[in-house]
């Protein structure tokens, strides 16, 4: 099967199936929206049909919804589940200290929500998604659409104090029409080019009225699984300060394992 992948879903597959085998039979999990998230549902799916695998899934968007139930994972809300073990998305950024842009697939309000109500965030990315500093991919804001223009002006204004090398919001389209999200808004993309200070960007963001939340996730990620087209994954957990080195292999029984500790 991984013979027929391209070296990018390479590195997305690898990445989803070793955050796969972290979840544990019993766990209540968030499961995060975008193409490296479909690959760890799919992932998921196998293990509850191959494994008995018993887990309630909390999705973040109504396209995670339906593939999840498409392969069999018990679907409930966060409400019904309460607490979660651990929510495991993709990212679309991330830097040396977990700080993630999410929101390209215009569902991070629910991402983030779901993702702080866990005892642990996992993203799995490819290595493309590495950046020293964010901000080159445009950050998603989601704002209400009533007065949406002067919520875009105003956060134009407040971009021109901040330590970014680019002030334009657009609107982000479904063709001829605004995109909207599944709580019915619509979002701004911020092309900021870099953004110097994420968390202050965050907290100025969220204080613009309109402004409903950001794809900034600061302090919020606690492991990330990365993958390569080469079928090579690294684990980096922020919390302990260690790095692990896998390499899969389609049907082998082994993990071949290196542990580097910081």
């Amino acid at each position: 099967m991984t013979g027929e992948l391209s070296p990018i879903d390479m590195a997305k597959y690898v990445a989803a199936r070793r955050a796969a085998d972290m979840v544990e039979d019993g766990m209540r999990v968030g499961l995060g929206t975008g193409s490296t998230a479909a690959w760890l549902v799919r992932r998921l799916g196998e293990r509850v049909q191959g494994e008995n695998l018993r887990i309630m899934g909390v999705p973040t968007s109504t396209r995670t919804a339906q593939l999840a139930r498409e392969v069999g994972i018990e679907v409930v809300s966060l409400d019904q589940a309460g607490w979660l073990d651990l929510t495991i998305d993709g990212a679309d950024e991330f830097d040396g200290d977990l700080n993630l842009i999410k929101g390209g697939g215009g569902a991070h309000l629910q991402e983030k929500i779901v993702a702080t109500a866990s005892d642990q965030m996992i993203v799995i990315a490819d290595a493309g998604k590495e950046v020293e500093t964010l901000g080159a991919f445009p950050l998603p804001v989601e704002v209400i659409p009533f007065g949406w223009q002067t919520t875009r002006t105003l956060i134009e204004e407040a971009l021109d104090t901040m330590d970014v090398l680019g002030t334009s919001a657009a609107l982000r389209m479904n063709g001829e029409a605004p995109f909207v999200t599944d709580e019915g808004n619509h979002i701004l993309d911020l092309h900021l080019q870099r953004i110097g200070n994420a968390r202050q960007m965050a907290l100025v963001l969220n204080q613009v009225p309109g402004v409903v939340e950001n794809g900034l996730f600061i302090d919020i990620c606690d492991k990330v699984v990365i993958g390569h087209g080469d079928g090579r994954v690294e684990l980096r957990d922020i919390n302990e300060g260690t790095i692990e080195l896998d390499r899969f292999i389609e049907g082998a029984s082994e993990n071949l394992f290196s542990d580097l500790s910081d």
